[in-house]
């Protein structure tokens, strides 16, 4: 007879306990979405802006954020959909609202129209004000195709002025090719 009054107790409790997951990443949270093997790509006015690729990626809605493991990208130039930088990095955090992104573990970005590859640990990247840049104390390795080489300290760099900078230390070398030489010899002797 106590067998039979002690199953309605335990089925009682259980049905009393539940399970509060968070809602938000901050939280420790579970995510609304969690996918694999993924292509998401960024329109802004019909066009596409970014396409995005990942192993793995966890979305939160309410927060508009998705973590994403083995991450690489490709930024569409034109209308055609031809690509103009793309990259790749261990992980990413994607702010969706705003198009800022948090890359870490083995970045490396490579820009096509500028000759450049970019390789570091982490970078960050603010979509409003078109700035990448890494750490104040992180090392940033830049090369080019002509063996130019760079690595330094303090990496920041401006897509719409197509510059960038390093505010610290900064080692490399840097290769002068012929037509940079014709350019200066044209300037002298007009």
């Amino acid at each position: 007879m106590n067998k039979f009054y002690l199953l309605p107790f335990l089925g009682l409790l259980l049905l009393a306990c539940s399970f509060d997951y968070g809602d938000s990443e901050e939280d420790g949270g579970r995510p609304d979405i969690i996918m694999e093997e993924i292509e998401y790509v960024r329109v802004r006015g019909g066009d596409p802006l970014v396409r995005f690729r990942a192993e793995y990626a966890e979305r939160w809605e309410d927060d508009q954020i998705m973590n994403i493991n083995e991450f690489s990208f490709e930024q569409l130039g034109d209308k055609e959909g031809d690509s103009n930088a793309e990259g790749e990095a261990q992980a990413a955090r994607i702010e969706l609202g705003s198009g800022d992104v948090s890359m870490s573990g083995g970045v490396r970005i490579s820009i096509e129209s500028e000759d450049l590859i970019i390789r570091t640990d982490d970078l960050e990247w603010n979509d409003r004000n078109r700035i990448l840049w890494g750490g104040a104390l992180d090392t940033v390795e830049i090369e080019r195709s002509d063996g130019t080489s760079f690595t330094g300290i303090g990496f920041s760099a401006n897509a719409r002025s197509r510059t960038w900078e390093f505010s610290g230390e900064v080692m490399g070398s840097y290769v002068e090719t012929d037509d940079e030489e014709n350019d200066d010899e044209n300037e002298e002797g007009e």
